[in-house]
C-alpha cells in the first residue's frame, strides 16, 4: 500500500469558494483517502509538510487537440500519421508540466493514443476522446480544394485528414457514429456551425440538420456517451441543444436568449478565449488567410462578451484553449482572460469541478475529496486571490501528481 500525506497545505477542493487551511490530505494506492485538520498518523506513511501552499485538484483542459501540431491546417497535407504522433508527444507532455492532469480532445485523439498515456508509454494527461469530428460536406471539417469530389477520405492518409471526418445523411451518421463507439471514444463532436479555420464556410451557418444532429445524440446516449457540439452564432448553437447535444465548444456569438436556453436544458458551454486572442497575434506570420484572419478578429471581440452573457442566464461554463500547432504555449492564460469578468474562483471551478462534470467523472475528478482519484497540484502563492501565479508553472508549481504517482516535485519528504 503506497500512502502519501501532505501536511500543513491550504486546500482548495474545486467546490467551495475559499481554500482551508492547517488541512491534511491522505493518499493511498492513487486515492485521496482523507482530507482532514486532525493528525495523520500510520506506518509506511511518506510526508510531506506543504507549508501552507495551496494544495488543489490537477487542472482538467476539456477543449484541446493534442494533434494539432501546426496551426494551418494545410500544412499537415503531407505530414505521415507516425510523424504527427511523433511531433505530438512533446506538446502531450507540456500539457501534464503546466499542471493538466486531465484533457478533453475534441477532434483527432483517438483510443490509440489515449491508451499509450494510461499504459505508460507516454507521459501526459489521461485523455478524453472522441475520435474525428464529424463535418457536413462543405462544413468546417471538409478542407477539401474545389476540385476533389472524392467523399471517401481515408483517415489515415496524412495528418491533414486525421481529425475530421465527412458525413451527411441520417443512416450514414448513423452507422459512423457507431463504428467510433466500437473503438470506446468518450464522446463524439459534431461541427455545427462554420469556424474560424476552415477557408469556405462562413462562420455564422448552422451545419447539420437537427435530425442529424439527434441521430448522433441518440446512438452516443445508448453507450452512456453524449455530444459535443463545434458552434459559434445562437442558430447553430440552438438546434443542437433542440437536438440534445451536451456541451456547446466556443460559443462567442452567442445572444442572451440562447444562453438561456443552454442553461434552461443543463448543457455546457466551453469557451475558448485564449485561442483567439494569441492566434489573432501571430496568425498572419504564420500564414492565415485574410479571410480566416477577419473571422478571427471577428470573434475574438465577442469572447469577453459571451462570457458575461452566460453568467447573467445562469449557464455551466466549462475551460478549454483550443491552441493549434505553437499557440499551445499559451494554453495556461486562458485563466487570467477568463478572470476579466469572472471571479478566478469560478474560473479554477470550471478547469476542476465542472470539466470533470463534463467529462462524466463527477466525484472522481477535479476535486479534494475522500475517494476522489488523487491528482494533486501543489502551488505558491494563493490562485483563488491571484490566478496568475499558475501561469508560471516553472516557478510556482512546485509539485504534480496524477492518480497518486508524483509526477514532478521539487519538494523534499520529511
Amino acid at each position: 500500500m503506497a500512502a502519501i500525506a501532505f501536511t500543513n497545505a491550504s486546500v482548495f477542493d474545486g467546490k467551495q469558494d475559499e481554500a482551508v487551511p492547517g488541512m491534511n490530505v491522505l493518499v493511498v494506492d492513487g486515492r485521496i483517502e482523507a482530507v482532514t485538520d486532525q493528525p495523520i498518523t500510520g506506518d509506511s506513511i511518506t510526508e510531506y509538510d506543504v507549508g501552507g501552499r495551496t494544495l488543489m485538484p490537477g487542472l482538467i483542459d476539456a477543449h484541446a487537440h493534442v494533434f494539432a501540431i501546426n496551426l494551418v491546417e494545410e500544412h499537415n497535407r503531407n505530414i505521415a500519421l507516425t510523424e504527427m504522433t511523433a511531433r505530438a508527444v512533446p506538446r502531450i507532455r507540456k500539457m501534464l508540466d503546466r499542471g493538466f492532469t486531465s484533457v478533453r480532445d475534441v477532434a483527432g485523439g483517438d483510443v490509440g493514443i489515449r491508451n499509450a498515456i494510461e499504459q505508460g508509454y507516454i507521459p501526459g494527461p489521461r485523455l478524453f476522446v472522441g475520435g474525428p469530428a464529424l463535418s457536413q460536406i462543405g462544413g468546417h471539417g471538409d478542407h477539401r480544394s474545389t476540385t476533389d469530389e472524392r467523399l471517401d477520405i481515408d483517415l489515415n492518409a496524412s495528418a491533414f485528414n486525421f481529425t475530421c471526418r465527412i458525413v451527411d445523411g441520417v443512416e450514414t451518421i448513423r452507422s459512423v457514429v457507431r463504428n467510433e463507439l466500437r473503438k470506446g471514444v468518450d464522446h463524439i463532436k459534431v461541427l455545427a456551425s462554420g469556424g474560424v479555420g476552415s477557408p469556405n464556410d462562413a462562420i455564422e451557418v448552422p451545419q447539420f440538420s437537427e435530425e442529424e444532429i439527434r441521430t448522433v445524440v441518440e446512438e452516443a446516449a445508448v453507450r452512456g456517451k453524449y455530444v459535443c457540439a463545434h458552434a459559434y452564432e445562437s442558430a447553430a448553437i440552438a438546434h443542437s441543444i433542440r437536438a440534445g447535444v451536451r456541451t456547446i465548444e466556443h460559443a462567442n456569438l452567442i445572444n442572451s436568449e440562447t444562453a438561456a436556453m443552454v442553461a434552461a436544458a443543463n448543457a455546457f458551454v466551453v469557451p475558448t478565449l485564449v485561442a483567439y486572442e494569441v492566434t489573432a497575434q501571430h496568425g498572419e506570420r504564420l500564414g492565415l488567410s485574410p479571410y480566416v484572419m477577419q473571422k478571427l478578429n471577428m470573434v475574438n471581440d465577442s469572447g469577453i462578451v459571451m462570457l458575461g452573457l452566460c453568467e447573467e442566464a445562469g449557464v455551466q461554463l466549462g475551460f478549454g484553449t483550443d491552441l493549434m500547432g505553437d499557440m499551445e504555449y499559451a494554453q495556461l492564460q486562458e485563466l487570467t482572460i477568463r478572470a476579466r469578468v469572472q471571479r478566478p474562483v469560478d474560473v479554477l471551478k470550471s478547469a476542476t469541478s465542472v470539466n470533470a462534470e463534463i467529462v462524466q467523472c463527477s466525484g472522481e475528478l477535479g476535486v479534494i475529496a475522500e475517494g476522489a482519484i488523487a491528482d494533486i497540484l501543489i502551488v505558491d502563492g494563493d490562485p483563488l486571490k491571484d490566478i496568475s501565479v499558475l501561469t508560471d508553472p516553472d516557478k510556482n508549481l512546485r509539485m504534480i501528481m496524477k492518480a497518486g504517482e508524483i509526477y514532478k516535485t521539487d519538494l523534499s519528504p520529511r
